[in-house]
């Protein structure tokens, strides 16, 4: 691994993108406290083909940041270096903003759907 793909990656933030419910989810997973990839997997019930590609589009876009831990750490503890992600406060506005469109949506009955046997 080289020192260039072990520093802080960060990309430039789109104004206001629309984001689909699985980046939502790991957006808020970052937000809540799960910093690598494999506590996203856990936090969300989503799978790695739907994790990862989303923590790669979030930070294209600005609203996450990564970097690696030390190697050496790694090794010390016997497995890969993880890849640590965090909200930029861009990523938080954006949040924001998701969980509020997803909260305005009423809520509807669907007793009547339930019993017709499905």
């Amino acid at each position: 691994m080289s020192a260039d793909s072990r520093r802080e990656k960060t990309e430039k933030p789109e104004p206001d993108p629309k984001l689909s419910l699985g980046k939502v989810m790991v957006l808020h997973a970052l937000a809540r406290g799960a910093r690598y990839g494999f506590d996203v997997l856990e936090e969300t019930g989503l799978t790695s083909g739907t994790v990862y590609p989303a923590l790669e589009r979030l930070e294209q876009i600005g609203l996450a940041r990564s970097r690696w831990e030390d190697a050496r750490l790694a090794q010390e503890e016997k497995r890969p270096p993880r890849r640590y992600y965090e909200v930029t406060p861009h990523g938080a506005r954006v949040l924001q903003g998701a969980l509020e469109r997803y909260r305005s949506l009423a809520p509807v009955d669907l007793s009547g759907l339930l019993r017709e046997g499905g």
